[in-house]
């Protein structure tokens, strides 16, 4: 069987190979209708791109890089189907590199992709990064980057981000509608910018208390699993201990499950939990969850799409572009009735 390739597939159609082969990167060049027309005799031919060929003539590896600091978090493992889709839809590779929230794993990481292996980065930092010059030396090689979720605040960088300070304020107004004077906020890092924003939300929603909050309150735990299990029992032992926690991520919402279970103490009876989590069985936790849920996949694509803009050059605007999305509040069995 003759196999397809560009020249074929121009001549079928009456068109040039160069606008055969932008239709099928999905150019904006192009209009709406040959895109179409391109496609479905693609399908229909069982056209099989060469990524080797092609990247030799544009001298483009045809692969994208996303740098994310675990993949045990739920939201992450979301935004790569996000990633994911539009990747695949440009005909690109997806590399994905682990940090382990390891701020030496990741100068590492960005050192490795200076060599140019990749064609850009998606990224988003570590919990203990405080420190941007790796960045800004991979920016300065022309490497285009765009960061989601935990960024750094570098100029001309696109971002993609939820709304973190109004989510905080809305789950910590929450736990005080349902009834909670006293609440702790529980969080991994200082140093990250969606850490800041959410916990400035708290501290704001807090002042509609009728009087001020207890000292200690804002609680860091550390991102090791021993030490955030003892700073929550620790802060659950006290005889004041909070009514309401409110974790900004799902491992310290976890993690104040299972010191509740060893305390002997119930949720939402003895103690109310919201938390910012993708976690899919949140649901299906005894109590279920209330939960912060960050638009993840949407994160994931919008940030794919922005990367490839930059990519393609396809306008300036992009490097001005700091998208931000709305998360949504789910009140569950682990807050009480609404």
């Amino acid at each position: 069987m003759e196999k397809t390739d560009l020249k074929k597939l121009a001549k079928e159609l009456n068109l040039s190979i160069a606008t055969v082969s932008k239709a099928l990167r999905d150019s904006w060049e192009i209009k709406a209708e040959t895109k179409q027309r391109v496609r479905d005799l693609a399908d229909k031919l069982n056209y099989q791109p060469n990524p080797y060929a092609s990247s030799m003539r544009k001298r483009k590896s045809q692969t994208i890089a996303v740098v994310i600091p675990e993949i045990a978090n739920n939201f992450f493992s979301v935004v790569l189907d996000g990633i994911q889709v539009i990747a695949e839809k440009k005909g690109f590779h997806v590399l994905t590199y682990l940090t382990h929230e390891s701020y030496t794993n990741e100068i590492a990481t960005i050192r490795h992709l200076q060599s140019g292996r990749v064609d850009g980065v998606l990224m988003s930092l570590c919990s203990d990064t405080a420190d941007y010059q790796h960045l800004v030396r991979l920016k300065e090689t022309g490497m285009p980057i765009v960061f989601f979720d935990r960024i750094a605040e570098i100029p001309d960088c696109p971002t993609v981000t939820t709304d973190d300070y109004e989510s905080g304020y809305r789950a910590t107004e929450h736990l005080l509608q349902n009834h909670c004077k006293t609440i702790a906020y529980l969080s991994l890092s200082q140093h990250t910018s969606i850490n800041r924003k959410r916990q400035q939300g708290y501290i704001d929603a807090l002042k509609n208390l009728p009087a001020k909050p207890g000292k200690n309150l804002a609680v860091h735990c550390g991102d090791e699993n021993g030490g955030i299990m003892r700073a929550i029992k620790k802060l659950l032992s006290k005889k004041n201990r909070p009514e309401g926690i409110f974790a900004s991520v799902e491992k310290l919402a976890i993690a104040t499950y299972h010191v509740c279970n060893e305390l002997k103490l119930k949720i939402p009876d003895d103690l109310k939990v919201i938390s910012f989590s993708n976690l899919r069985t949140a649901s299906l936790l005894s109590p279920s969850l209330s939960t912060i849920t960050q638009p993840a996949f949407d994160i994931g694509r919008e940030a794919c799409e922005l990367l490839f803009r930059k990519i393609e050059k396809k306008s300036n605007n992009y490097m001005s572009e700091h998208l931000v999305l709305k998360s949504s509040l789910i009140a569950r069995g682990s807050t009480g009735p609404n």
